[in-house]
């Protein structure tokens, strides 16, 4: 299997049925993030928000714990994870220390967030939103890399970043994101719903300001049928909280379906390469579907990882997908 975050690395998103009671909904996430890496996924990632919000977790360094304890391979992120809402120093020492736990199988993702109930809730302040984020991201990116862990570097968890660094990946949807991500070090996360040719323009720029973390691209799939009523009804709540300018650039379907997994694949190994993107996490979950349901979708797209593995490492071969030559 391919590592956390990693070039050619194809992942899946676990989201929790909120519909079921708090001890089922663990039960539910460790199954479905052991299904994953029985059927051949490299790892899960889990996303934040808080108060119950539909399909999130308030946890997600916590729950990824739990599911790297159920899972026998591969590897899991707390991704994206709401970095404003957390001291810098802490993010650093509880994810290095998950990874001393489980070495070679976590990463982190991280993000701004734009939800306004998530910070009322956390007694935060959305003021200076994208300096507080800044700020916390080149703390976060020097600890985890090993680069320099401040007052932070006697802790033993940092101390062993330097021989065994912790990847990360920024979350990203304009221009300054991603030369930020490439000043500090980290690869770049995408939604689901950019367009692959805005998301191409965003990585010629990363790789343009000299970053060389993976570029992942998040994408909905579905093999078979899809639920499209549940898809368009989430969708329309990303648009109630989402900022204009990362909205604005979204198509309203950007789910790929086919009959096949095989068919599923080629269409992801098409937007990848056009969206130079060189690493894919796959979403199936929206409020209302069940969890067989779920269950189902993960074992139906194990037929997508090998033949998405093959087409992300011929890509990586030019230095991304969907290079020259």
């Amino acid at each position: 299997m391919i590592g956390p975050l990693a070039p050619g690395s194809v992942s899946l998103r676990i989201y929790p049925h909120n519909d079921l009671p708090a001890t089922t909904i663990v039960d539910q996430l460790r199954g479905q993030a052991q299904l994953a890496g029985e059927h051949g996924f490299d790892g899960v990632m889990v996303a934040e928000h808080h108060g119950g919000f539909a399909g999130y977790l308030a946890n997600p360094i916590q729950t990824a714990g739990w599911m790297l304890d159920a899972m026998p391979t591969g590897w899991a992120a707390p991704c994206p994870l709401v970095l404003p809402l957390r001291p810098a120093a802490l993010v650093a020492e509880e994810i290095a220390w998950l990874a001393a736990r489980f070495p070679g199988r976590v990463g982190l993702g991280v993000a701004a967030g734009a939800l306004i109930d998530d910070f009322e809730i956390m007694g935060a302040s959305m003021d200076g939103l994208t300096a507080q984020f800044a700020e916390r991201l080149e703390i976060v990116a020097a600890a985890l890399s090993g680069r320099d862990g401040g007052r932070i570097a006697g802790d033993p968890a940092i101390a062993r970043c330097v021989e065994a660094p912790v990847p990360l990946v920024s979350a990203a949807m304009g221009f300054t994101a991603v030369r930020r991500a490439a000043a500090v070090g980290t690869g770049l996360l995408f939604d689901s719903m950019t367009p692959p040719e805005r998301v191409r323009r965003l990585t010629d720029a990363y790789r343009a300001a000299g970053g060389g973390g993976a570029c992942v691209l998040i994408r909905r799939a579905w093999v078979g049928p899809p639920p499209t009523d549940l898809l368009e009804r989430q969708i329309d709540v990303y648009r109630s909280y989402a900022p204009a300018s990362a909205s604005a650039h979204w198509n309203a379907d950007e789910v790929l379906t086919a009959a096949t997994a095989e068919a599923v694949a080629e269409r992801l190994a098409a937007v990848a390469a056009d969206a130079g993107a060189d690493a894919v996490n796959l979403r199936i979950h929206v409020p209302g579907v069940t969890p067989d349901m779920a269950r189902e979708q993960i074992t139906r797209l194990a037929g997508v990882v090998e033949p998405l593995h093959t087409a992300l490492e011929r890509g990586g071969s030019t230095g991304r997908v969907g290079g020259p030559g």
